[in-house]
């Protein structure tokens, strides 16, 4: 007699809320710190110039990073509990209604109209609310917002991010700091991008082309902008 297995599967949606946050984080901080050391640079500053205007950028982008996912995303939960208290006292108050509008969502889902009201009456019995909140208003426990977890992980993966390139900055021949730091941030993007799609399961070229192309025009469109002041002045 075999043993029975047990059947397990592995999905990305779970990843969704820290992978968002750590990738977003970690583009921001090579672009935007490779930007302004490229920026610093083609202005005609010098290394130590540039590598400090590159510390205050990782500090203070990675505070700004923090602080944004968590309003955004604690925005996001106040709208998820606004919601969820609605439905709560709607199911309080009016509980055939809400009975109703849970089947025909099944229904229209394609459960025929007896299975759909069984279906709504075994999960209203077992949690009337959940069962809302997941086939309704679209709140799982896997995507809800979780904005303290979003925040450190932005703030953490910008900081990294933000370290590539500084420490590029540091290490680099002055002479040829311009093109130290752009080459190896696209670099950096491209791996990220990469590793970003290989997680979230889309195409690996597609994902490292995307984000290589944004960087370089951010660095382009900064360097540009540099040298045009660092010419003025």
């Amino acid at each position: 007699m075999k043993s029975a297995r047990r059947h397990t599967e592995r999905h990305r949606t779970d990843r969704l809320g820290w992978m968002r946050a750590a990738v977003l984080g970690a583009n921001d901080g090579i672009v935007s710190t490779a930007s302004l050391v490229v920026g610093v640079a083609a202005a005609g500053s010098g290394q130590g110039a540039a590598l400090v205007a590159g510390v205050a950028g990782l500090v203070a982008g990675a505070m700004s990073m923090a602080a944004g996912e968590y309003v955004s995303v604690h925005s996001q939960a106040d709208a998820e509990n606004a919601d969820l208290l609605r439905e709560r006292t709607e199911l309080e108050r009016q509980p055939v209604a809400e009975h109703r509008e849970l089947a025909a969502i099944y229904i229209a889902r394609g459960l025929e109209p007896g299975l759909a009201q069984q279906v709504a009456d075994q999960l209203m019995a077992h949690d009337a609310l959940g069962a809302h909140a997941r086939d309704e208003l679209g709140i799982s426990a896997t995507l809800s917002a979780r904005p303290v977890q979003a925040a450190l992980s932005s703030a953490a993966s910008f900081a990294v991010g933000a370290a590539l390139p500084l420490a590029v900055t540091a290490l680099a021949p002055a002479q040829g700091l311009m093109a130290w730091v752009s080459g190896t941030s696209l670099a950096f993007l491209a791996l990220l991008g990469a590793v970003a799609a290989r997680v979230g399961g889309a195409p690996v070229p597609t994902g490292a082309w995307r984000v290589t192309f944004w960087g370089a025009l951010a660095m382009a469109v900064t360097a540009g902008v540099g040298a045009l002041f660092g010419a003025v002045a």
